[in-house]
């Protein structure tokens, strides 16, 4: 087990600490064939108190996603499904259980340490494009990278890379407003790529869109999947589900079905490694 080279380097004590993490993976659990998993959960569990209400929110979630995955996690509210990708995304920890990030321990990560993971191996999609109004389209695509620390001819020349890959280097220079709701979250995406992550992540990317502009963004994200890129998207929409390649289905806080798609093409190899480097 190693943990997996990244191109915007981790520093100092925290590099330390997680290379610590990655030596006793072997130890812990086992990885069945070569490849080794983007995502790997092992009795992951989460508990909340709503007063004096216990909530099981994840009971015991064993699974693994490899690279070039096109994943759907699916259920009803309540399911649990958002709890799980809060704890995949880094954004909070699990009560018991856990959790690898491309060969990374990160279940007892503290908070400044799941942040560099994030940054460094998670592009975030959201529902609502979270983009900064008063910024440029390659100016929000540039933004993961500033906080990465790299160059500034490098967030420039990546940025623009990035928005070129889901169609939109005309649309540069415009600024959210001017931009429909389809272009935003394709600035979104492109965004959640700047860093080159090792999972592309998305929460109900679908969910402020009209049908015909959702199929479009779903058929970028199938293109960006066929490149290589690792995606998992959470969703409560069939259709949307329906375009992935695995389909794990979340109830009462437990995997109820986990199913691939027949006939869906292997993924190549991805564009992300070419145009610009650090």
């Amino acid at each position: 087990m190693h943990m997996t080279e990244t191109r915007i380097a981790t520093r100092g004590p925290l590099k330390h600490r997680m290379e610590s993490r990655s030596r006793t993976l072997a130890m812990d659990f086992q990885f069945d064939g070569a490849e080794e998993p983007v995502v790997a959960v092992c009795d992951l569990t989460k508990t909340y108190w709503l007063g004096r209400t216990r909530v099981e929110a994840l009971r015991g979630i064993t699974l693994k996603i490899y690279p070039g995955e096109f994943v759907a996690i699916t259920g009803p509210s309540g399911s649990g499904k958002s709890t799980f990708m809060n704890l995949i995304g880094c954004l909070d920890r699990p009560g018991g259980g856990e959790y690898w990030l491309t060969g990374v321990s990160v279940s007892r990560m503290s908070p400044n340490e799941l942040a560099a993971m994030r940054n460094l191996h998670i592009g975030f999609v959201f529902q609502g494009f979270h983009l900064l109004t008063s910024e440029t389209a390659v100016s929000n695509v540039m933004l993961p990278l500033m906080y990465a620390g790299a160059t500034k001819r490098v967030q420039e020349q990546r940025a623009y890379h990035m928005l070129q890959l889901v169609g939109l280097q005309d649309r540069a220079h415009h600024r959210p407003d001017q931009l429909s709701g389809g272009q935003q979250q394709r600035v979104a995406i492109a965004r959640a790529l700047a860093n080159r992550p090792s999972l592309l992540l998305a929460d109900e990317p679908t969910g402020n869109l009209d049908s015909n502009t959702s199929q479009e963004i779903i058929a970028l994200l199938k293109s960006l999947n066929s490149q290589g890129i690792t995606v998992i998207i959470v969703t409560h929409d069939p259709t949307v589900a329906a375009s992935a390649r695995r389909q794990i289905a979340f109830h009462d806080g437990e995997v109820v079905s986990d199913e691939a798609q027949s006939g869906s093409p292997s993924p190549q190899p991805t564009m992300l490694t070419k145009g610009v480097e650090t």
